[in-house]
């Protein structure tokens, strides 16, 4: 946090737009208070998160761990749509068939076998049924980031009735928050050309 502070100080600048993923909490808590620190107006684009729609079977939770916890104890095919750095805690759970899904394939050792597909979204709702159907997918473990680049297994799992477990967002200080690029540069006062 501290770099954050210098960075803002001897580069003189005049506004921060934390655009970071919802799930990245740390960098916005720095953010956060950096920001107060320096007395620099700090605004947040951030996406709406997903809502649930009828027929969505969400098991709501706070975190990684309860997402552990959600699963079944019979052995089951499961979807882990959560990042390779938050995977590890799903080791104490070696009864299940993963499957993950990485832009990059893993450098190193993963900490349980899985099958990885590694395919860079956005991705639609026809290729996540074909994906869950050719797999047996039965869960899915995600979390909720929200955008329609991701949304679409959400979708999918609601089609075929699978039950999700959902990641509620980390808790973040109090900011200003907005969610389009038009709402920002009318915050910075510059105009915007909608629809040119």
């Amino acid at each position: 946090m501290s770099g954050l502070v210098d960075t803002i100080r001897g580069e003189g600048i005049t506004h921060v737009i934390d655009a970071t993923h919802p799930f990245a909490a740390e960098m916005s808590r720095n953010a956060v208070e950096a920001c107060a620190q320096t007395g620099t107006p700090l605004i947040a684009l951030e996406r709406a998160p997903w809502t649930k729609a009828p027929g969505d079977n969400w098991i709501e939770i706070p975190d990684v761990a309860a997402a552990v916890g959600a699963l079944p104890d019979s052995p089951a095919n499961v979807f882990l749509a959560i990042g390779r750095q938050h995977i590890a805690p799903f080791a104490t759970r070696p009864q299940h068939a993963y499957t993950l899904r990485f832009v990059d394939p893993p450098e190193a050792p993963l900490p349980f076998a899985a099958e990885v597909i590694v395919s860079r979204g956005p991705f639609t709702f026809d290729g996540e049924l074909e994906m869950m159907r050719a797999r047996g997918i039965a869960w899915i473990v995600a979390r909720n980031s929200g955008g329609d680049g991701a949304r679409a297994k959400i979708d999918a799992a609601r089609t075929l009735g699978l039950p999700v477990i959902m990641i509620s967002r980390p808790k973040l200080p109090e900011r200003l928050r907005v969610e389009s690029v038009a709402e920002i540069m009318q915050w910075l006062g510059h105009r915007t050309c909608l629809g040119a």
